[in-house]
């Protein structure tokens, strides 16, 4: 007799199936229009979640999952790039940078909060909603348009990573105020996130080349489980110190160097574009569309004033670091997108009963940079070179 659990599975693998051969011909769609793959997967994700116009019904802890390890790979490749040492400079000198990008951003949600006649508590978390750009959309935007290599990504690294180290004060402080904690906890929670932080990258930086010997091996399908089962290990470790997980993903990146960066790219990028896609996917099919238009206006015009201020605090890095002024404008579109952490940020609040507004605007605030943020980014280039040259004509 057949278990009785087979039909359940049997429509998962179905719906499955259907999506991602839609997630395939919206590449397709995205690759003949020469058009950035993020918008169309948040927006189908908007089309088929809960509210939408038809809404799927399989295994959400599982999509979770491979959404979770989308974002770790998408660092992870990210951190590739680079070595120690660029990491350890890019830190070094990105600092004023990284003040520039929290004093211009964090603000504007806070005071935005309090203006709505929300508890300083609400307004404090609305201001870490507008504060911190998306690792995960930023990765795939830098990976799609070929940028990975060019002069201004290491200063648009440095202030994710700052943001993420900033993430590790901010996270903690956070939770303690929200389930009234003693003010001992709270600091021995960031004073943990960050000396798991300092150790990560001790390790990453001072025992990369042995990690990269570890890992090297004659066969592929070695060498694959070897770099997932490192990912996967560190950033578990990361999280459940309160770090971001993707940190962790992103420092064992840095760590790996020498011939394994090549296979690691070879091997790992058709998992880290599928587990991408689901990233985008879920994270579209999280937000009900009816929350969406009540405050579609207010979260409009909160995500103009940030982009503005996120576009300068990215220009600003870039001249601050040497780099021309078409490559700064470039890094400033790149920050722009905002996606995980605010989300998880918003969340926080939710769970807590602090704000019923909170949830709907952080949603619409996120899915629309979330989507404004890869098309302007491919769009500054062309769009700058022709002022200049309107300019110089």
């Amino acid at each position: 007799m057949p278990p009785t659990i087979a039909p359940d599975i049997s429509l998962v693998f179905i719906e499955l199936g259907i999506t991602v051969i839609g997630l395939s011909i919206l590449t397709r769609l995205a690759s003949r229009w020469g058009f950035s793959t993020v918008p169309l997967y948040l927006l189908a994700g908007l089309a088929f979640g809960k509210g939408g116009l038809a809404p799927l019904h399989f295994s959400e802890s599982f999509v979770h999952i491979g959404s979770e390890i989308g974002v770790l790979l998408l660092l992870f490749m990210l951190g590739l790039e680079y070595s120690g040492e660029e990491l350890k400079v890019n830190l070094r000198t990105g600092l004023p940078a990284g003040l520039v990008d929290f004093v211009l951003n964090f603000p504007i949600g806070f005071i935005v909060g309090l203006c709505l006649g929300w508890s300083p508590l609400a307004a404090l978390l609305l201001g870490g909603v507008t504060y911190i750009s998306s690792s995960g959309v930023i990765a795939k935007v830098l990976a799609e348009l070929g940028r990975m290599n060019n002069s201004e990504t290491p200063s648009i690294l440095s202030i994710l990573v700052l943001e993420d180290l900033a993430m590790a004060v901010y996270l903690p402080l956070v939770a303690v105020l929200l389930v009234g904690q003693d003010w001992g906890t709270g600091l021995l929670s960031i004073f943990v996130a960050l000396a798991t932080v300092s150790v990560i990258l001790f390790v990453a930086l001072r025992y990369g080349t042995a990690l990269s010997r570890f890992v090297a091996h004659q066969s592929d399908e070695v060498i694959l489980f070897t770099i997932l089962g490192v990912v996967l290990l560190v950033a578990g470790i990361a999280q459940r110190l309160q770090v971001s997980a993707a940190i962790g993903a992103f420092l064992v990146g840095i760590a790996l160097s020498g011939p394994i960066v090549k296979q690691a790219h070879r091997l790992v990028s058709p998992l880290r574009d599928l587990f991408a896609a689901i990233f985008f996917l879920f994270f579209g099919l999280q937000i009900d569309p009816a929350t969406l238009p009540p405050v579609l206006l207010l979260a409009v015009g909160l995500g103009i004033m940030t982009t503005m201020t996120k576009v300068f605090a990215g220009w600003w890095a870039a001249r601050h670091a040497g780099v021309d002024t078409l490559g700064s404008l470039r890094a400033g579109a790149a920050l722009v997108a905002r996606g995980e952490f605010s989300i998880v940020i918003a969340g926080l609040g939710v769970g807590a009963g602090l704000e019923p507004q909170l949830g709907p605007i952080s949603a619409a605030y996120v899915l629309f940079l979330a989507i404004l943020g890869p098309i302007l980014a491919r769009i500054v280039e062309p769009l700058s070179v022709a002022i200049m040259a309107r300019k110089a004509s």
